[in-house]
């Protein structure tokens, strides 16, 4: 019994020898495969060491101390491929269904290879990295280890170059005295006109001691002046365009933006608010007639005149003051749009649509007190928006704008019919068509209070479009567009505009508000390009204004009118510009007749 057992423990030995040897001697990838399989469930790293060491995670690769090739890309915000090759890094995908067999025992593990990755690396080091211009307030260029020698100085308005061309002569330039010849300065004989003049646009009457100083001026290479240097001296020239350099100016002391808007309106120094007023009417008859944001409107006599202050420091009705250089530029504007009223002349085109400037004053001191009565009675029926300017300064000053008397505005006119509202619209239109044909001009802020309505005993009014007569019925009602402020024009010689983009608020107004959805639609159109023609922006006034007599005004019409309108808005969809919009068939039984100026 006892031989038996031996032999059968012998047995399970044997066996169990046989059975390691043959595990140790032969790879069996089926067996090994499974059993990888099996140990992956337990909580082990993740990835299994190769290398025969018995720590259980793989070895990095990485350096220590990274080297040039894996750092040129990660300090500027990329990871380098190099380092994320040979990092442990957290996982964020799925694991893998199975991990790889081990190879077989007695093969070596060959080390990874990067030579590629550093050559590489090596090659984008010694490549000069191009970088950007840090300062936007200067022209932006490219530039790679050497300073590029020709850069585009940025736009000026007209104002800046004329300051600068003075400044540069040292001398004082004045617009003409009349205003009527504004914009149109012929050249006479002792005026010499250099390269330099041609590139600012500005013709000066120069003595021989000055043709000698702009001589020597345009004789000098563009390249003699560093940009850097020409850049400040723009952004200096810029900065010192105020008040207070208008009133050195008014000591001898150079030509400005306030000595200009001295000269255009015609003076060589302010005048007060009540020696201009009492060239109109007395005192005690002055009304209030309507505000803005910028300013007020009194009816003095039988004319109108609106003052903008301008240049102080305090802020007007929430808003900053004008610069002297943005109401020279309105003035320029005003003046322009005059000479289409040129309807006897033999002109292309012309209109009178466009309220008649009569008088333009640049005043200081406080309100007169007549004005501030006329404030407070209008306050006391209609609750002004605005500050009351009894708050003004001493050396506060203002533009005052005299204007023909327009009559009420389009929000506070009661229309009769739908015949005066279509008599509005086709009257809004060709005007802005005209003015498109004339100057490329655009109004950018026709809403409701900016349009005057008055009614006449004319049954009919003349516009001149490209040198065609269209007489139109008028029903008695005659429009007059006011207020450009925001608008655009191409003199021929200078593009006048206001950039809006620096008044971000005009475009957060409350959505689904017609005139708040004009102005972004505007932005939208001109891409913030505000210097650029988009003559669809005065199609954007008019359907706001169809928009307006459809929902905000109540006349006398019938559902056939109403469904009219609504074709009308849609169909301006799909016109370019105002011009394009005077053809529409809405307006085409208002035409009388349609010929040839010729």
């Amino acid at each position: 019994m006892a031989s038996r057992t031996v032999d059968l423990w012998d047995e399970v030995v044997a066996e169990e020898e046989e059975k390691h040897q043959r595990s140790v001697g032969d790879w069996e990838p089926a067996i090994v495969y499974r059993r990888q399989k099996a140990d992956v469930k337990k909580d082990l790293p993740r990835r299994q060491s190769n290398s025969g060491s018995g720590d259980g995670s793989r070895k990095s690769f990485a350096p220590v101390k990274r080297v040039s090739w894996n750092r040129s890309l990660s300090t500027r915000g990329r990871t380098s491929i190099a380092a994320n090759a040979c990092v442990d890094q957290p996982k964020h995908g799925k694991a893998r269904r199975n991990a790889k067999p081990p190879l077989p025992r007695g093969k070596g593990v060959e080390p990874p290879n990067y030579n590629k990755e550093r050559a590489y690396f090596q090659e984008v080091d010694a490549f000069e990295l191009l970088e950007e211009s840090p300062s936007p307030k200067k022209p932006s260029t490219w530039t790679m280890g050497t300073q590029v020698d020709e850069v585009v100085i940025p736009h000026l308005s007209s104002v800046f170059r004329k300051w600068l061309m003075s400044k540069k002569l040292n001398q004082t330039y004045a617009f003409p005295g009349s205003l009527s010849k504004i914009l149109e300065t012929p050249v006479s004989s002792s005026t010499i006109k250099t390269p330099a003049e041609e590139y600012l646009g500005v013709q000066l009457n120069l003595d021989s001691t000055q043709q000698r100083r702009i001589s020597s001026l345009s004789d000098k290479p563009s390249s003699s002046m560093p940009i850097e240097d020409a850049c400040e001296d723009i952004e200096v020239a810029v900065s010192k365009l105020s008040l207070t350099s208008g009133q050195s100016s008014l000591d001898g002391h150079g030509w400005d933006s306030f000595s200009a808007l001295l000269n255009a309106c015609g003076q060589s120094i302010p005048s007060t608010l009540t020696d201009m007023l009492s060239n109109y009417c007395e005192g005690e008859a002055i009304t209030k007639v309507g505000e803005g944001t910028y300013g007020e409107a009194f009816k003095i006599g039988d004319k109108v005149c609106k003052i903008v202050p301008f240049g102080g420091d305090s802020l007007v009705n929430g808003e900053v003051q004008k610069k002297p250089e943005e109401l020279l530029e309105e003035v320029v504007l005003s003046c322009t749009l005059n000479h289409l009223r040129g309807l006897e002349a033999d002109v292309s085109n012309a209109c009178t649509s466009f309220i008649q400037t009569i008088n333009l004053r640049v005043c200081q001191g406080c309100y007169d007190f007549n004005l501030i009565r006329a404030w407070d009675d209008w306050d006391a029926k209609n609750n002004s928006e605005n500050d009351n300017p009894k708050e003004f300064s001493s050396d506060q000053c203002y533009v005052v704008f005299v204007q023909e008397h327009g009559g009420r505005d389009l929000e506070s006119f009661v229309l009769l019919n739908f015949d005066e509202a279509r008599s509005l619209l086709v009257q809004v239109t060709l005007a802005l068509a005209v003015a498109e044909a004339a100057y490329e001009f655009e109004h950018r802020d026709l809403h409701w209070g900016n349009v005057l309505l008055t009614r006449k005993e004319s049954a009919a009014l003349l516009f001149i479009l490209d040198g065609k007569k269209l007489l139109i019925k008028t029903f008695g009602l005659v429009a007059s567009i006011i207020d450009f402020t925001l608008s655009r024009m191409n003199t021929g010689e200078d593009i006048l505009f206001l950039d809006l983009s620096s008044d971000p608020e005009l475009f957060e107004g409350p959505k689904r508000d017609i005139q708040a959805d004009t102005y972004r639609k505007m932005r939208d159109v001109t891409d913030e390009c505000w210097e650029g023609s988009f003559p669809k922006t005065n199609v954007l006034w008019i359907q706001y204004l169809v928009d307006i007599l459809r929902l905000k005004k109540s006349f006398e019409r019938t559902s056939k009118d109403e469904r009219e309108l609504r074709s009308l808005k849609k169909r301006l969809n799909t016109y370019g510009s105002a011009k394009e919009c005077v053809y529409d068939p809405f307006f085409s039984d208002l035409f009388i007749k349609e010929s040839s100026s010729s």
